[in-house]
């Protein structure tokens, strides 16, 4: 997909990368690899629409806890100081 050639943010040149998001639902969190749009000058990220569905559905997945097709990485702990 073409994305825009300046950013709206700082009008700064955007080209596409692969970016690493961290999604979260509830207690879950799922961490994804994208394309997206990115600004040179302030690193503002630009998704399409259908990446940006994707990220819905992922994280009400995350949310209902229907994770059973996401492979899981490791476990979280939480410390209490």
């Amino acid at each position: 997909m073409k994305y825009v050639e300046k950013c709206p943010r700082c009008t700064g040149k955007v080209i596409e990368k692969m970016v690493k998001e961290v999604l979260y639902g509830g207690i879950n969190t799922a961490f994804l690899e994208v394309k997206a749009g990115v600004c040179l000058h302030c690193g503002e990220r630009l998704y399409t629409p259908e990446i940006v569905k994707k990220f819905e559905e992922i994280e009400s997945k995350l949310e209902n806890k229907k994770t059973d097709d996401f492979p899981p990485v490791g476990k979280s702990f939480q410390v209490l100081s």
